[in-house]
């Protein structure tokens, strides 16, 4: 199983989900044991980009200053328009 690297920031408050993806930015959330569960923004681009080069890959959350590994929980996708809406990792 291959490892993909990725970058997280803290969700802006006060904008819902359409504004954060019309803004470049995919929203999801981090969950698991030993965290609190966060609501988390991401690159679309980047992420693209690391999820079609593999799948199934283990993925390096580095948020907050912190390097989290987790796999993705859930990624919702909008299939009219192949437009990822939502993704949840949860820690392994």
């Amino acid at each position: 199983m291959a490892n993909a690297t990725i970058n997280a920031t803290k969700r802006e408050e006060g904008k819902n989900p359409r504004q954060i993806r019309s803004a470049g930015f995919l929203p999801g959330s981090i969950y698991g044991k030993g965290i609190e569960a966060q609501s988390i923004q991401l690159n679309t681009h980047e992420f693209e980009m690391a999820y079609k080069n593999n799948k199934d890959a283990q993925w390096e959350v580095n948020f907050d200053g912190k390097k989290l590994n987790a796999k993705i929980q859930e990624l919702q996708i909008n299939y009219a328009t192949n437009e990822y809406l939502n993704v949840e990792f949860v820690l392994v």
